[in-house]
């Protein structure tokens, strides 16, 4: 099928195997001042940033250089380290590999809420009884050695019990 193609069948829609490990990418991608920093300070001193936009009483998590609702550009003043807690916004369980192989025990990704952004993320160090809405949790960092800064650094959020 062409790029420009439509489908008109739902049964055409499929998963793309290329066949190969790594996809040949030439360009590369970055995050942007803001998401720079954000993940700066992931690996280097184990903090989660948010730009808080005083007009509209908003704290971005991830922080943002912008304020989506008013535009209002958020200055490096305005950044402040929200910490490491949050609370589970939602949840969903994950019974296959992302080669559709399935789990012997299925994986949790979490919505965290942590001031008024979100972040999305694995769940460890959990029961079945930790599952609901609003528990607290806290990031499990990876050793600083082993950080890369991205987002994999926080290896997991954890339930605060």
């Amino acid at each position: 099928m062409a790029i420009m193609e439509r489908n008109s069948r739902n049964i055409d829609n499929r998963y793309w195997n290329p066949g190969f490990k790594a996809f040949p990418v030439k360009n590369v991608y970055t995050a942007g001042a803001a998401g720079q920093r954000f993940f700066e300070e992931i690996k280097n001193n184990s903090k989660i940033l948010g730009s808080r936009c005083e007009k509209c009483e908003l704290t971005y998590v991830p922080a943002r250089i912008y304020c989506e609702r008013c535009f209002n550009r958020l200055e490096e003043k305005n950044w402040i380290d929200v910490g490491t807690e949050g609370t589970i916004y939602s949840y969903t369980l994950l019974f296959q590999t992302q080669n559709g192989e399935p789990r012997e025990n299925p994986a949790v990704m979490v919505a965290v809420r942590i001031a008024d952004g979100l972040l999305i993320h694995r769940l460890g160090e959990f029961s079945a009884a930790d599952l609901e809405i609003d528990k607290p949790v806290k990031a499990k960092f990876k050793p600083k050695e082993k950080r890369k800064g991205c987002i994999e650094d926080i290896d997991y959020f954890k339930p605060i019990k």
